[in-house]
């Protein structure tokens, strides 16, 4: 049996994270794969490395993989940021995983109901109306907060979302954002709650190496 978690590391703590895993599991295995770096212990322990952006012609410098994985996370890179949920959601923009701008807000949207017939179509148009009325909110604060930095010479290069799967789906698609749908999509965000603090954990977490670790049990 494997325990798997997730972590994010960011460039400038790699190697000492790297270090701390190898004291904890023995000598590492460094090897490129296709989802970015392998570090593998001979008593079956991984990490799985993968670099915050995609590949876009600025890679990372250094004397080994690891490094240049380092490096590439440190790169100054502007995000911007969606979260969202039913009953909120909250939009920035982050550099080198600091918020630039932000903002929150939240929509009342009714959950589940057990009535049948009438009843339950009836509520399930309403809950559907809501949703959009949320996702129509995030869309036009994410748009506006985007334009403004975009005035500001930090416009997003890349955007993270995260929260309700669905809810996401339905603003990328919203004529407000609609300028900013060829932005390239970086790694879902986890968010239980959209709020500010979510915000700063995303800003964090967007711009830093994303970790995959493989434990045997």
């Amino acid at each position: 049996m494997t325990i798997t978690r997730r972590t994010s590391v960011p460039g400038p703590r790699l190697s000492g994270w790297l270090d701390r895993f190898a004291a904890a599991q023995g000598p590492l295995t460094v090897t490129a794969t296709d989802a970015g770096l392998e570090a593998a212990a001979a008593n079956g322990a991984r990490a799985v490395l993968a670099a915050p952006w995609p590949e876009d012609g600025r890679p990372g410098r250094g004397p080994d993989d690891v490094a240049r994985l380092a490096a590439l996370a440190g790169q100054s890179r502007t995000v911007g940021l969606v979260l969202v949920r039913r009953g909120g959601w909250a939009v920035g923009v982050a550099r080198e995983g600091r918020l630039l701008r932000s903002k929150t807000g939240s929509r009342y949207v009714q959950g589940r109901t057990s009535a049948g017939g009438g009843s339950q179509q009836r509520y399930a148009r309403r809950r559907a109306n809501q949703a959009d009325a949320l996702v129509e909110a995030a869309a036009s604060a994410a748009a506006a907060l985007f334009a403004a930095a975009a005035a500001e010479d930090a416009a997003p290069q890349y955007v993270a979302a995260g929260g309700d799967r669905l809810l996401i789906s339905q603003l990328r698609e919203s004529r407000a954002l609609q300028q900013w749908s060829r932005v390239p999509l970086l790694r879902p965000v986890e968010v239980q709650d959209p709020n500010l603090a979510s915000l700063r954990r995303a800003a964090a977490d967007s711009c830093s190496v994303a970790v995959t670790i493989h434990v045997p049990d």
